[in-house]
């Protein structure tokens, strides 16, 4: 129920008692599981976040070459934030308690680490540069998640945006790690 409510309004809807009155069970039973707000909605990000990075991992453990993971992970990454907006501007950016602050700090280095690992593979075949992978993806989920900001914000109603942000990111992130521009060609729909 607390999910639902955030991806409808965000973390300001969750409050404990709406959460109760979805979820058909008293403001009480809430707090039997979680002592506060912030606990339930720490534990609410902890759910989406690893929804949407194994849906990532599942992506980069593709028998694929690196660079078509890549960019099959930055097109996915986008597409699905674009299309539940809401709930990804609560993942991303929705000013929220310190509790749930600290597990998006945690999932943005789980998120980096499906980019690693794509980076790695792309080094041992030699078609990424060598750099350090590390610092790398994580300038890369920095990227992205700041980009996608503005188009995400609850107040943006621009579709197309998304289609050309996820082209204009895509290529970036390709010449960010050293490997060319995008063709534009169509890659096999994933999301």
């Amino acid at each position: 129920a607390a999910l639902k409510i955030i991806s409808e309004g965000g973390y300001r809807d969750a409050q404990v008692a709406t959460v109760a009155a979805a979820a058909n069970i008293a403001t009480g039973t809430v707090y039997l599981y979680f002592p506060s707000k912030a606990d339930l909605c720490a534990e609410v990000f902890r759910y989406a976040s690893a929804h949407e990075i194994a849906v990532l991992n599942d992506i980069a453990a593709l028998d694929e070459p690196p660079a078509e993971r890549f960019e099959n992970v930055i097109r996915t990454f986008i597409r699905r934030a674009v299309r539940g907006r809401r709930l990804a501007y609560a993942l991303i950016a929705e000013p929220v308690d310190p509790a749930v602050e600290e597990e998006r700090l945690q999932s943005k280095q789980v998120y980096a680490q499906v980019f690693t690992g794509i980076l790695r593979d792309g080094m041992r075949d030699g078609v990424v540069p060598a750099q350090d992978a590390d610092v790398t993806a994580a300038g890369l989920i920095g990227a992205l998640t700041e980009a996608l900001v503005g188009p995400l914000t609850p107040e943006t109603v621009d579709a197309a945006a998304g289609e050309e942000l996820e082209e204009a990111m895509v290529d970036f992130c390709r010449r960010a790690v050293g490997l060319p521009a995008a063709g534009r060609g169509e890659l096999r729909q994933i999301v």
